[in-house]
């Protein structure tokens, strides 16, 4: 299925896409308001049970009619608005090699000096022995079509299209074997990026901070799919527009760590929630600092992967 959270008329609900691809199913009105419809989170930690009945919502509506919504009457928000946490880890080669070169290239661009020509090294042997990841801030998350205001102490923002998954229960100490059992489903993660101020930080060796953490600074949607629809991440084709040009194409198959390695890795002497959700880092080639050009004023995002959907954003600069 693909779930969505969405408003209309001023109230938040849930449900999910019709096989036509043009009406939502709502699930607050087709529960007659059970609390396990009452938010993706609420459903999301209601188990097994609760999605098969969402299930049987979707094939009702569908044959009866009852209950549908169109698609361009709703205002569709991030599928889980605030996550109960949200790690983004960093697992394409590509990205991993190429963006210490953008990084070094704006170096020289703050400074004023000429732009150096800089080849890429190779993966450091941390990020193949492990999953490498941060905290990023998980107030900050908006859904599809939202204007995207990037910090007024930021002049170089920046996209990455990512592949976000969303677990389905919680657990510790998670064996890889099983960590599929904790998957719920996919959806797309905007991770947009104050690159000036990224650099800066990033010499504290914390991590980013002002870099990534801002208002709107983390988008995600417009679809959660659940993993039935995508039994093999790796297959995915992703894509980036920019105000309707193609800057990107490429796939999900080179992901040095799978999700199930993710989840057990994280999931080590540390207690995991429903609902949290990863972001599989920058997909390879997917984002402005990998080229060296980056967004500007106005400018339309679209970030694409086969079977989710578009996630499409607005940045604008602001005043002051």
């Amino acid at each position: 299925m693909k779930l969505a959270t969405f408003e209309i008329v001023g109230t938040r609900k849930i449900g999910a896409v019709t096989g036509d691809g043009d009406k939502l199913v709502d699930f607050t009105a087709a529960s007659g308001g059970d609390p396990r419809f009452a938010s993706m989170l609420a459903l999301i930690e209601a188990g097994d049970g609760a999605l098969e009945t969402a299930r049987l919502f979707l094939a009702e509506a569908e044959r009866s009619g009852d209950h549908l919504i169109p698609l361009a009457d709703v205002t569709l928000l991030a599928p889980i608005p605030v996550p109960p946490q949200f790690r983004d880890f960093s697992v394409f080669p590509a990205h991993i090699v190429q963006a210490p070169v953008g990084m070094k290239k704006l170096v020289a661009a703050l400074e004023g000096k000429p732009i150096p020509d800089v080849e890429p090294g190779d993966v450091p042997a941390v990020y193949r022995n492990q999953p490498i990841y941060y905290i990023t801030n998980r107030f900050s998350v908006v859904g599809p079509e939202t204007t995207v205001r990037w910090p007024r102490y930021s002049s170089y923002m920046d996209h990455e299209i990512e592949l976000a998954m969303v677990l389905s229960k919680g657990g510790k100490d998670i064996p890889v074997e099983r960590a599929g059992e904790h998957i719920f489903g996919y959806t797309i993660f905007n991770d947009f990026s104050a690159r000036d101020a990224q650099i800066v930080e990033m010499g504290g060796m914390l991590g980013p901070a002002k870099g990534k953490s801002f208002d709107a600074g983390n988008a995600l949607g417009p679809f959660l799919v659940t993993k039935d629809e995508i039994p093999d991440v790796k297959t995915l084709k992703a894509s980036v527009r920019i105000n309707g040009e193609s800057v990107m194409s490429d796939d999900c198959s080179a992901m040095l760590h799978s999700f199930e390695e993710m989840i057990a890795f994280v999931s080590r002497d540390e207690t995991l929630h429903a609902g949290e959700v990863f972001g599989s880092g920058t997909v390879n080639n997917g984002c402005g600092l990998e080229h060296f050009t980056f967004l500007s004023d106005g400018d339309v995002v679209e970030l694409e992967f086969d079977r989710i959907g578009v996630l499409r954003n607005t940045v604008v600069r602001q005043d002051g």
